[in-house]
């Protein structure tokens, strides 16, 4: 599938949500499918899915240690051993996760390359999407903190991220800063999708309707904050309703929030089944969560199958003789 037509698939898919949604959440019978039902069901299908992705990863046989490594390995003592880049204990495992989860460590050595001239291959340091990813999952994290203020009373964590988010206030309503990051990082992300030959290549449609999906809702998030005020409060109501499981679905909160209630109701259900729970698979990825002492322990696979050796005695005393005939050194005469 060429590009545009991925591109055009995802985005119409995204828009077809998006317009269900805003005409559905508004009319009177289907208020209770859209405020309720589907929210609902989302959550099941993420909690579902995930535990069912993380149970099947976790009994994934794992004997040897594959841990990928870019430094020193324990060995001599006089070897001065890296224990992030090659952790031989478990200090050096949790570090090195916690760089990666935190701070994307391998994406930071992200290296692009070019042709110059037409035939020299040049490599080279490539930091904006490491950048760019960084900004937009931390971005990602802190909006989700502050909806917290939606379904339950306003944690004093909450309060003060929203202050520290919404420190260069010039008005009202509060410009949040992550808005900002997370929209100009979506749209780098979707950019590079598209310009770079390479990596439109091997763009799926899955690929461009994750991207679509979120800047869907934050788009939809923005317009509800700075555009189209909706009734707060009914909007609280709601997600209260939803946390206590007794809900109730007020009216005239918006054509709005319903698209965007519907957009996240999506990519929860979503996220399961997508690329995006990368998210918990890099803790149960075995290349990032072992240590790497195969020097210091051998390790056995335990469900082996036994197998007859045949060690070189037992190969001489079989065939001495003719390997005697042959003019080849035998061990024993």
């Amino acid at each position: 599938m060429s590009a545009f037509k991925s591109i055009a698939v995802a985005l119409g898919a995204v828009l077809a949500f998006v317009l269900v949604a805003a005409v559905g959440g508004e009319a009177a019978g289907f208020r209770f499918l859209f405020g309720v039902i589907v929210p609902y069901f989302a959550l099941a299908a993420f909690i579902g899915g995930v535990v069912y992705r993380v149970v099947k990863w976790a009994r994934s046989p794992v004997p040897f240690r594959i841990p990928t490594t870019c430094g020193q390995q324990k060995s001599l003592p006089w070897i001065k051993a890296n224990n992030l880049e090659s952790p031989h204990n478990t200090a050096g495992v949790v570090g090195r996760m916690a760089l990666e989860a935190l701070l994307f460590r391998s994406l930071f050595r992200n290296t692009k390359a070019e042709t110059a001239d037409g035939q020299k291959l040049i490599y080279g340091s490539d930091k904006a999407l490491w950048l760019a990813g960084l900004a937009f999952h931390w971005s990602f994290l802190v909006i989700a903190l502050r909806h917290m203020r939606f379904f339950t009373p306003v944690p004093g964590f909450v309060a003060a991220l929203e202050g520290v988010d919404g420190f260069f206030q010039t008005g009202l309503p509060t410009l949040y800063l992550t808005d900002a990051i997370i929209l100009a990082a979506a749209t780098y992300l979707f950019l590079r999708r598209v310009v770079i030959p390479q990596v439109r290549y091997i763009s799926l449609p899955a690929d461009y309707f994750a991207l679509f999906l979120i800047l869907g809702i934050t788009i939809t998030g923005c317009l509800m904050r700075y555009a189209f005020r909706v009734d707060v409060v009914g909007a609280k109501q709601l997600a209260m309703g939803l946390v206590t499981f007794s809900p109730v679905v007020p009216e005239g909160v918006g054509a709005t929030f319903h698209a965007h209630l519907f957009l996240v109701s999506v990519f929860i259900a979503y996220f399961p089944v997508s690329k995006l729970m990368h998210a918990g698979g890099v803790f149960l990825s075995p290349t990032r969560n072992l240590a790497n002492d195969s020097r210091a322990r051998r390790h056995v696979n335990p469900w082996d199958h036994e197998v007859k050796t045949h060690s070189y005695e037992e190969y001489e005393d079989e065939f001495r003789e003719k390997m005697k005939a042959a003019g080849l050194p035998v061990e024993k005469e």
